[in-house]
């Protein structure tokens, strides 16, 4: 009986599984830390470990799925390669909407005339001279380009034109936005094929990490991808379309949870080395985001589950507040534990820890240390980049060796955005080894670090704490309290309850909320709980949960192979292909399909629908028979919007959706 193997990337372990197909039977699973930047040693001991534990041979496996949250923590985290923005027809004060500015972070944009109207006519010539001559002007560091013209998606021949003059002129990949939505909003599809841009390099990283250990093995099968909605993608897809893999760990992890614990009803929240990821599950479903997914600060066009996100990991860096008492925050940025870091540079990390404990004045950066993540001094650097670079062409260096002025340490900070470099500093993961409830990494190098934090002074003059449990304590209580924020954000957003003006943000910071937790009574009685249980899920989840469940007054359930949920979600999913396409009206008996190939006019709004639905079921089918599914099943909708003027109807839109699904064909 052939297996199934299931492999989730995230940014601490690579997690495998083998499932036995027909019986579901999980056979084997395993962990290996996340190799950065050579991604494929950790693919490579994850598969290695599982395939020897499950005692399955190469040619028994039937297929391969990968899940990942690689590209949901690179836009938390700010990172990601050099894009630039080829905008066609767009005005300069567009760039200010939905957060494109922000998304570009200083990338360039090319403006360039061109464009379409509502109904797919050109509105100015496309300008290919001066897109040349922009292409020469931009510099070698562009790792891809975005194009986004207006109304691409009603007429995408000015960004097939600026597609191939890329692609001949530089040779990188480029991201057209008609491909990634159908929708009309320019400024967001821009910021989505942005992303996707910038997601390229990573994903396809991943991807070839994986397929070249799987030859290695002489493993044949299919490679399937998860997609940020649960289905499953051909690798090929997913190397087009990187963006659409945002979500992609939690969504599998949410299949994951669903198959594990056969709950119909729950609030489901994983939590990796970066992020924390809540999710309702309804009716044994997770709910589609009808907004488009949102990471971090950003709302994409891409279709993925309703999830929240927030950068709060066993890895998340541990902030201290200004002020008088100073208090704790835990992320967004995820740092490599220092325990972490010590076990593969037990001298380096001990002996600057060592140095540090012993100066009576406090060392800059004392307990953090700078690890380079290439392979070759990257290109394009600033000079004082370049010099904060060059001390680490050696490895791993302590924080005070890499950055020796002030001006440098937003030299350093950029480094990080970009994904060159990463710091390693105090998380919640080494407070777990000072508690003794974690035991794999360097427990003494963990107490070191988080012993040096303690002693840092408040605005009272006063110890951060009085020793390294008392400060890791801290920490444990600040990821639950942050932990308890996420899910009862989630619990009062999908409440379905009208709370008026006030959001769910606010009320689950309220002060009754709490008092309700704490079944306050005096002249007021509260009492507040969760009416739905909650699933634990992550590597961690056994050691932070449980704290977590008995503060909101839940259910905590944390599966067996939790830790895993989302290789085994990787694994368990369906291909769903889906192609959109609309009709508009020119004018009485008039009817525009908007096809993949440009505008079509038809007289009968019934041939116009014929038309589009050929179109549509022909791309899903493509589609859906690209990625193994040989017979699939076709579904649609159709939304015809009108309006009755003078006791007559008068057509104005009609959008159509047509999804092939299936299960891959399983090899033998």
């Amino acid at each position: 009986m052939p297996v199934l193997l299931g492999i989730d990337t995230g940014g601490t372990y690579t997690d495998a599984v083998v499932i036995e197909d027909g019986t579901d039977k999980v056979l084997a699973t395993a962990k290996a830390l996340t190799t950065r930047p050579d991604l494929s040693r950790g693919i490579a001991g994850a598969i290695d470990a599982v395939m020897v534990e499950a005692q399955v041979a190469a040619s028994d496996v039937g297929m391969v799925s990968l899940s990942t949250t690689l590209a949901t923590n690179a836009l938390v985290e700010g990172q990601g390669g050099r894009v630039a923005l080829i905008f066609i027809g767009f005005e300069e004060a567009e760039l200010e909407r939905d957060g494109l500015r922000d998304a570009l972070a200083g990338d360039p944009v090319v403006r360039l005339a061109g464009g379409h109207g509502h109904a797919g006519e050109e509105i100015a010539p496309f300008d290919a001279d001066g897109l040349r001559s922009a292409l020469k002007g931009l510099g070698t560091d562009i790792t891809g380009y975005a194009v986004a013209a207006r109304f691409a998606t009603r007429n995408p021949a000015h960004e097939l034109a600026a597609l191939e003059l890329i692609r001949a002129t530089t040779g990188k990949p480029v991201t057209c936005s008609h491909e990634l939505s159908s929708g009309l909003g320019g400024p967001k599809r821009a910021l989505t094929a942005v992303l996707n841009a910038r997601l390229i390099g990573m994903i396809d990283g991943l991807i070839t990490a994986c397929e070249t250990h799987l030859d290695a093995h002489g493993i044949a099968a299919r490679l399937m991808v998860v997609r940020g909605d649960g289905a499953l993608v051909s690798a090929d897809l997913a190397r087009e379309k990187p963006i659409e893999t945002i979500l992609s760990g939690p969504a599998a992890s949410i299949a994951g949870a669903a198959w594990l614990t056969g709950v119909d009803t729950a609030l489901v929240s994983d939590i990796g080395g970066t992020t924390t990821d809540v999710c309702l599950l309804r009716d044994g479903r997770p709910a589609i985001d009808p907004e488009g997914a949102r990471v971090g600060p950003f709302r994409t066009m891409v279709e993925a589950v309703a999830m929240r996100t927030t950068g709060l990991g066993g890895d998340s860096e541990v902030h201290v507040e200004e002020g008088l008492n100073r208090g704790l925050r835990l992320g967004p940025r995820r740092v490599m534990p220092v325990s972490l870091l010590a076990v593969d540079q037990p001298e380096l990390v001990h002996k600057a820890l060592d140095r540090a404990l012993a100066s009576a004045v406090p060392v800059p950066g004392g307990g953090q240390f700078v690890v380079p993540l290439w392979t070759e001094m990257p290109e394009g650097l600033d000079d004082r980049e370049a010099a904060v670079a060059g001390r680490l062409m050696s490895g791993p260096v302590a924080f005070s060796d890499a950055v020796q002025t002030r001006v440098e340490g937003p030299a350093l900070n950029r480094l990080v955005a970009r994904g060159f470099v990463m710091l390693s500093a105090v998380t919640p993961s080494d407070a777990s080894h000072v508690l003794n409830s974690a035991s794999a990494w360097d427990a003494d190098a963990a107490r070191k670090a988080v012993e040096l934090m303690a002693r840092r002074r408040t605005g009272g003059g006063d110890r951060l704490a009085p020793d390294a449990e008392a400060l890791a304590q801290m920490i444990v209580d600040q990821l639950t309290a942050q932990t308890m924020t996420c899910l009862l954000e989630a619990a009062f957003a999908e409440d379905g309850r009208d709370w008026g003006d006030v959001k769910a943000s606010a009320l689950a910071r309220h002060p009754l909320t709490h008092a309700g937790l704490e079944h306050h009574r005096s002249v007021v009685a509260t009492q507040l709980s969760l009416a739905v249980p909650i699933v634990g899920l992550g590597a961690s989840a056994a050691t932070y949960y449980g704290a977590v469940g008995a503060r909101l007054n839940a259910e905590m359930l944390l599966p067996a192979h939790g830790g895993v949920a989302n290789a085994i979600g990787a694994v368990v999913g369906q291909v769903s292909m889906t192609t959109n396409g609309t009709i508009t009206s020119a004018g009485s008996d008039t009817f525009i399909v908007h096809l993949a190939e440009g505008p079509q006019r038809f007289s009968d709004l019934e041939q116009a629908l014929q038309a589009l639905r050929a179109s549509l079921q022909a791309q899903s089918a493509a589609r859906a028979a690209a990625t193994g599914v040989e017979a699939p099943r076709m579904t649609e909708t159709l939304d015809i919007k009108e309006a009755e003027v003078e006791g007559q109807k008068t057509f104005f839109e009609a959008q159509m959706s047509v999804t092939a699904q299936g299960r891959p064909r399983i090899a033998h």
